[in-house]
C-alpha cells in the first residue's frame, strides 16, 4: 500500500520524504488554511519534494469553474492530480478532465456506488473518507473493501485511496481491506513509527552497550 501525507506543511513533507516512506501528498482548503501563503507556490514546492501524485483541490461548484481551476493546477507540475468533490457537476468535470489527459482524485466519497461512478467517469484516484463515516457510527472500511473488490472483479484501473485516516489502526485496516493508497496526517505517521517497547528497547540496548564498553575498558 502506498502512503501519502495529508498536509500542506512543507516541513512535514520534507521529513516524511527523508524517512523514505512518502509516495505522494494530498492537500485541501482546510490544510492550506493552516499554513497560508500562496497555494500555487506550496504546490510547486511539494511537487519538487516528491515525484508522486500531489492532489490540488478545486473549490468551484460549477463545471466550468472546476475546469478552469483544474487546468491551472495541472500547469504547475506534471505530478499534480486535480481533486474534485463527488457530485453531478463533479462527475462531468472528471469526465472532461479525463478527455484532456488530466488525472483526478474524486474526494468526499462515502459509498461504493459513488466510487464506482467516479471511476467510470475517469477518476484516477477514489477517496472514501473512512474517519467521517466512523464518526456517524458507520464502518468506513466497508467502503474500502467493497471498492477494492469491485475494481478487482471488473479490472478497473482507478486506485482506492483511504482518506480521513484518524489513527494507526485505520492504516492497518485500510491495508488489510485492499486500499491501494492511504493518506495520513503527519501525527499519525509518527504514531505508526513508535511503540513503547521499541522505545524502551532502544534505551536498554544503549545502556547495555555503554556498560559493556565500560567493563571492557576496566579490564584493559
Amino acid at each position: 500500500m502506498k502512503i501519502f501525507l495529508d498536509t500542506a506543511d512543507i516541513e512535514e513533507i520534507r521529513t516524511a520524504a527523508r524517512w523514505g516512506v512518502l509516495d505522494g501528498v494530498t492537500t485541501n482548503p482546510t490544510l492550506y488554511a493552516k499554513v497560508g501563503g500562496s497555494y500555487d507556490e506550496i504546490l510547486k514546492e511539494v511537487c519538487r519534494i516528491t515525484s508522486g501524485p500531489v492532489s490540488a483541490e478545486c473549490i468551484s461548484d460549477d463545471v466550468e469553474g472546476m475546469l478552469e481551476e483544474g487546468r491551472h493546477y495541472a500547469t504547475l507540475a506534471p505530478n499534480i492530480v486535480v481533486k474534485v468533490a463527488m457530485s453531478e457537476n463533479g462527475l462531468e468535470a472528471i469526465s472532461r478532465f479525463a478527455e484532456e489527459g488530466i488525472k483526478t482524485n474524486c474526494t468526499l466519497v462515502f459509498t461504493a456506488n459513488q466510487g464506482l461512478l467516479a471511476a467510470k467517469a475517469g477518476a484516477s484516484l477514489i477517496s472514501p473518507f473512512v474517519g467521517r463515516l466512523d464518526d456517524i457510527n458507520q464502518d468506513g472500511m466497508i467502503v474500502i473493501r467493497e471498492l477494492a473488490e469491485i475494481f478487482a472483479i471488473h479490472e478497473i484501473e482507478a486506485e482506492v485511496l483511504a482518506a480521513s485516516i484518524r489513527n494507526p489502526l485505520h492504516m492497518t485496516q485500510a491495508a488489510l481491506a485492499g486500499a491501494n493508497i492511504a493518506t495520513v496526517p503527519f501525527k499519525v505517521l509518527q504514531q505508526m513509527i513508535h511503540h513503547p517497547l521499541t522505545d524502551k528497547g532502544i534505551v536498554q540496548f544503549k545502556k547495555d552497550w555503554e556498560s559493556a564498553r565500560a567493563a571492557a575498558a576496566a579490564k584493559a
